[in-house]
């Protein structure tokens, strides 16, 4: 499960730092990679999602650990 959790959060870290790119810049990191191909680029932001949620089903399996 480790594998999981680290490509997860690989893809949310890569997600955070395009939405600091466009809030900064106004720049889409993902757009300027797979410009050309709108399938592609939709395929990456469904995966960046997805590694959120999984991400947050970590966080709260973690808490949830911890309290006992």
């Amino acid at each position: 499960m480790q594998i999981v959790q680290k490509i997860a959060l690989v893809f949310t870290i890569i997600g955070a730092v395009n939405w600091g790119l466009i809030g900064l810049f106004d720049f889409n990191l993902v757009n300027m990679l797979f410009g050309g191909m709108e399938m592609l680029e939709k395929l990456v932001y469904i995966i960046v999602g997805v590694c959120g949620l999984i991400n947050i089903g970590i966080l709260f399996t973690e808490l949830y650990q911890g309290e006992h």
